[in-house]
């Protein structure tokens, strides 16, 4: 009987349908425990509904193979050999379809394989997961089962330090209460506590046999991704969120599987492209375009050569009836189809793979980096993709959060006005501070600051969570989800010898003091009704643009001057106010509110319009000043990154004085800036347009003067520029914006909110240079300029882990930006580059002699190399040499990149793989394939015997091209190394001595599987004749020449800073006292110092930086 009492009232107290709703909303009816309703209700609709199995992973067992080769076919170097395979079994072809098929099925192969290892182990996780043990409630008892059998409407007992299993209603919790405390680290990050409330009708359920007895439906919203804005937030525990500090909960399952907010949020992020990869692309079609017009000119000039009766049909090689009579035309596309076949070598198929595996093997080298490791926090760096790795040397624009990022996110109170009077703990400036609090506004601003908040009180040192001891002498501490909200409580009870702080009392439970309770209240909005002796107040704590305008009361004019002087401090400042509220009033305000969370349809504009109903005609008590330190080393990295050529952005959502303020503190803004201001007050005064252009032409009398100037704009100046004008466009005001930005040395943009963070950040990225872009903050706010950026960056700090998880690349601290990007990303881009570079050269070298021999044996599709060295060339004979190189090289010394900056700027703008260099090397490998050819032509134009009197036919000529060739291009490789280790000793002169060994093994040997045994002793007899060897090293020597010599002219006439630089490192090496040079490896990098010594802040009324002992790195 009492269950089904409490039906009636489950209902509108956990989700409810919204009364007087005139659209239909799409929404689910649970019955909880799976009891229908009784006969005479609604008619009972059964709904179908997702088990608890999540599934993360990407292919099955039987689907795994055609959507692997589904996949990998759609790149269209992949696509692009199958065709020229299936060319080669359906028509007769010069080559074995070994040759490509070989090198296709070997890529095919790695590729599945990698990525079915990736899948198989998110098979495993999820098993893991779907298999854990869950308690349900059946028949009163507790029955234990597997979590993927767990079904809608399940009751569910969950204990303390267990996660959620699915999105629970909670019901009861063994606190008398009727709360629990849970973190959500696993979905957002953030290992704070945060609290939740049972539905009021059910709290009183505490056994198994209470919780069956219940009769109730749960009327709910549909599933939606939605974290921070669910329907009765405090009533649901999100699946992967963790019990804490409490015994045990029951709550019923109405989100499981799939259809949870943790599965829902498994979104995949948009995929990246770099632009070395980009660059790849188009030269891919380049090459293809060549590999067409080679096919094509073979072609004609094949039926031009045969167009002479002679030629086309010879004495020995006449022709069948039927070919006579085939269709010209077809003959003339099957014989291009086999010339593609003969040239498709010029495409790269091996690069794909070699670069996907320097990606993946190369991104270890950030995790190993031990300078990069933070003691305080136990953390490293974390690469959550390894395809941007080149990127990182190639950033020009820098967009940095300012809380948590820049500075160190930890609290410290500094002060409070109250009525004027300032207040600091232990001391005093116009007016008194400890003994009675004489007035009630000073009583009431200080219960304001001890009710305004979410920190919890333990007793218990050992209690999970972040924590911080409001005292040395006693056992309690608090826990908080702001570090903003600790730095407050503890002031005030520093302010007041702690007699506050007994005041706080839970929701619904009497403390000590004249404070009986608080009557309700909203963790966000900071909003609390507390019930003072009889009295009903409403507290309210907030910015200063927020409190302001609905403050109608109190010494509104000294306080605002103190706020505005503690944000030129680069102080972090809150404004408190109140009203009071008769009994009737408090009522119809809960309901306002009561309706607005409980709405499932525009539920957020009602919330807002329900708080905009309830905060006006408020008193002002005053305003608190807390001081965020700024970052090891934040003022360093970022005078380093402008030295880079980076420009530094530094996007928040904070005042513009307390803004401005860190920005001179950390060195975006020097003493001789002149600042530009684009903000709402200056609109105000002239029209945005005037504004604008006068910028404009202050931009361009200040670059003439060569003046160092930065742009300060808010948020809402940012979405006039952004709001498209009545003609429909925006593209002037955008232009003029950007225009304004190019021009300026740093931009600071304050009052922004997350989505115009991206915004800001998608504006330049889309600008006509299309600079690459990169964004960095510890925040979930700031989760979306993270992702719109071309690399991504999140901070691991305590805002939670949010930034980190949607990121890029993660570090500790923002002072690991300067290595990741002057260290790392130089050197991965100095690395692919070559590697890049150098797979499309030795192809050249590899395919451009095969071209020319088909002038010499009329247009005949002969192969000049045999088949196992067309297979092997890229897959064996220079794959490792480059693949190594791509890993270690080291083109000058990581110190010295770490201390001049400016080096960061010869790469800049893909610099390395911009025409110019292609079409070098390019050249340089047709120069070499002519070298080869006709090198070897002209040394044996007379027919040469050799001891025994045989002659060289054409198999000995080609291995003879192709041996010069594989010494070419490997001691090519050589010539570029410059940083030497055992290892790459070992890869080069081993794949020498693998490609000697290989061909006398295949032309020493009789192989029984093979149908001809045309190398049978070629390569023996090659070596055996001493013109061979001149040849050889004539032609190597020839082929390396001028690369060596254009080098030589280049670093003496036109030298760049990088090459001065390994000038400088090369005379010091021969000195005697060569730069060390850091090993990469784990335990290999040495470190830093461990704390440098922080600069002070910049005053603006000093004009000037403060900083002892600091010396700028040359």
């Amino acid at each position: 009987e009492r269950g089904s009492e409490l039906s009636p009232l489950l209902t509108p107290l956990c989700f409810p349908q919204c009364a007087g709703e005139e659209n239909w909303v799409d929404s689910r009816t649970i019955y909880v425990g799976h009891r229908e309703p009784p006969p005479g209700a609604e008619a009972y609709i059964l709904q179908r509904h997702p088990d608890n199995r999540i599934v993360s992973s990407k292919y099955t067992f039987w689907n795994f193979i055609p959507k692997n080769l589904f996949e990998q076919f759609r790149r269209i170097a992949n696509f692009y050999f199958l065709i020229i395979f299936l060319v080669q079994l359906i028509i007769d072809t010069p080559t074995s379809p070994v040759t490509s098929g070989l090198p296709l099925f070997f890529v095919i192969t790695v590729t599945a394989i990698k990525q079915g290892y990736e899948d198989w182990l998110r098979h495993k996780a999820d098993n893991a997961m779907n298999q854990c043990p869950v308690h349900f409630i059946q028949h009163g008892k507790l029955v234990r089962k597997q979590s993927r059998r767990l079904r809608v409407g399940d009751i569910v007992m969950v204990k303390e330090d267990e996660t959620f299993p699915c999105d629970l209603i909670f019901l009861s919790s063994s606190r008398a209460d009727g709360t629990c405390h849970v973190t959500t680290a696993s979905l957002d990050g953030e290992s704070s506590h945060k609290t939740h409330y049972a539905v009021q009708d059910t709290k009183g359920f505490h056994t198994e046999e209470d919780i069956d007895g219940l009769h109730a439906t749960i009327e709910c919203e549909q599933p939606q991704p939605d974290l921070y804005k669910p329907l009765g937030s405090e009533n649901l525990l999100l699946r992967g969120a963790t019990l804490k500090n409490t015994e045990k909960i029951f709550g019923v399952a109405v989100y499981t599987g799939m259809e949870t907010k943790m599965a829902l949020n498994y979104q995949s992020k948009s995929q990246k492209r770099s632009a070395v990869e980009k660059s790849m692309n188009v030269f891919l079609i380049v090459y293809l375009c060549i590999l067409v017009s080679k096919a094509l000119i073979n072609t004609v000039l094949k039926y031009v050569w045969q167009s002479e009766p002679f030629r086309d049909e010879p004495w020995y090689n006449q022709k069948t009836e039927s070919e006579r009579q085939r269709n010209l035309f077809l003959r003339a596309f099957t014989d291009f189809l086999a010339f593609m076949v003969l040239f498709n070598y010029i495409i790269p198929v091996s690069m794909y793979v070699t670069v996907e595996m320097q990606k993946f093997l190369g991104s270890y080298f950030i995790t190993w980096d031990e300078e990069m490791f933070d003691e305080d926090s136990g953390e490293g760096p974390l690469v959550n993709t390894s395809d941007l790795n080149e990127e990182l040397g190639q950033v020009e624009y820098v967009f940095t959060d300012k809380t948590g990022t820049l500075t160190e996110n930890n609290m410290e109170f500094k002060e409070c006005c109250i009525e004027g009077h300032v207040y600091v703990p232990h001391a005093v400036c116009n007016g008194p501070v400890q003994g009675p609090l004489e007035t009630e506004d000073k009583e009431l601003f200080f219960r304001a600051l001890c009710l305004c908040h979410t920190i919890q009180v333990k007793d218990d040192d050992d209690v999970d969570g972040p924590r911080k001891s409001p005292d040395s002498g006693k056992s309690c501490v608090y826990i908080s989800s702001s570090p903003d909200e600790v730095a407050l409580v503890e002031g005030v009870q520093r302010c007041v010898s702690g007699r506050v702080w007994h005041a706080r009392a839970r929701p619904g439970v009497s403390g000590g003091g004249p404070c009986a309770g608080t009557l309700a209240g909203d963790p966000f909005k900071h909003l609390r009704f507390p019930l003072f002796t009889g009295e009903i107040y409403l507290f309210c704590k907030g910015a200063d643009s927020s409190i302001f305008p609905r403050v109608i009361e109190g010494k509104v004019d000294q306080i605002r001057a103190r706020v505005e002087r503690n944000a030129v401090e680069g102080l972090r400042t809150l404004c408190v106010a109140y009203k009071r509220l008769v009994p009737e009033e408090y009522e119809s305000v809960c309901a306002l509110l009561q309706a607005a969370k409980v709405a499932l349809q525009d539920r957020e504009r009602k919330l807002a319009e329900a708080y905009e109903h309830i905060e006006k005609d408020l008193i002002l008590l005053g305003a608190t000043a807390v001081e965020d330190r700024l970052q090891e080393k934040a003022a360093d990295t970022i005078e380093a990154l402008q030295k880079a050529g980076i420009k530094v952005w530094v996007l928040t959502g904070d005042k513009m004085e307390t803004a401005a303020a860190t920005c001179y503190a950390c060195r975006l803004f020097r003493r001789s800036t002149q600042l530009l201001e684009l903000t709402t007050k200056r609109i105000e005064e002239q029209s945005l347009h005037d504004v604008l252009f006068e910028l404009s032409k202050t931009v361009l009398r200040l670059s003439a003067d060569m003046q160092d100037y930065g742009l300060i704009i808010d948020g809402a100046a940012l979405s006039l520029i952004m709001k498209p004008r009545e003609d429909g466009s925006c593209g002037n005001y955008r232009e003029l914006f950007l225009e304004i930005c190019r021009n300026c040395s740093a931009v600071l943009c304050c009052r922004m909110a997350p989505l115009q963070k991206a915004q800001i950040v998608k504006l330049i990225k889309l600008s006509k240079e299309h600079p690459i872009t990169l964004a960095i903050g510890d925040g979930a706010n700031d989760v979306s300029m993270i992702l719109e950026a071309h690399v991504g960056i999140g901070v691991i700090g305590k805002e939670g882990r949010q930034a980190a998880r949607n990121s890029d690349y993660a570090v500790p601290k923002f002072k690991h930006l300067k290595k990741m990007l002057l260290v790392h990303g130089h050197l991965y881009y100095i690395r692919i580059s070559e590697l890049v570079q150098y797979f499309f050269y030795k192809n050249v070298c590899f395919i451009f002699p095969q071209f020319l021999y088909q002038f010499f044996c009329g247009f005949s599709q002969q192969t000049l190399y045999d088949t196992a060295y067309l297979t092997l060339y890229n897959i064996s004979f220079t794959s490792l040499p480059i693949l190594l190189y791509s890993l270690m090289e080291q083109h000058v010394s990581i110190d010295t990149l770490r201390r001049d900056p400016s080096l960061y700027r010869d790469i800049a703008k893909n610099a390395l793989l911009r025409w110019r260099v292609f079409v070098y090397w390019t050249f340089l490998g047709v120069f070499d394939a002519l070298v080869f050819f006709f090198g070897a032509y002209f040394m044996f134009e007379n027919t040469t015997v050799t001891s025994n009197g045989q002659i060289f036919g054409n198999w000995t000529f080609g291995t003879l091209v192709f041996t010069v060739m594989v010494f070419t291009v490997t001691l090519k490789l050589a010539l570029d190394t410059h940083y030497w280790t055992w290892i790459n000793h070992f890869v080069i002169w081993g794949s020498l001595l693998f490609y000697v060994v290989f061909s006398l093994l295949w032309g020493g040997i009789i192989w029984p599987f093979l149908s001809y045994q045309r190398m049978y002793y070629v390569f023996i007899q090659l070596l055996s004749s001493g013109p061979a060897w001149l040849v050889i090293v004539l032609l190597i020597t020839v082929s390396l020449l001028p690369d060596v010599l254009k080098k030589v002219v280049c670093r003496q006439l036109w030298p760049s800073a990088t090459e001065r630089v390994q000038v400088r490192a090369g005379r010091g090496s021969r000195a005697g006292g060569a730069v060390p040079r850091a090993q990469w490896g784990r335990g290999a990098l040495s470190r830093g110092p461990s704390r440098s010594r922080r600069c002070d802040r910049w005053k603006e009324s000093g004009g000037g930086v403060v900083s002892p002992g600091i010396t700028a790195e040359a």
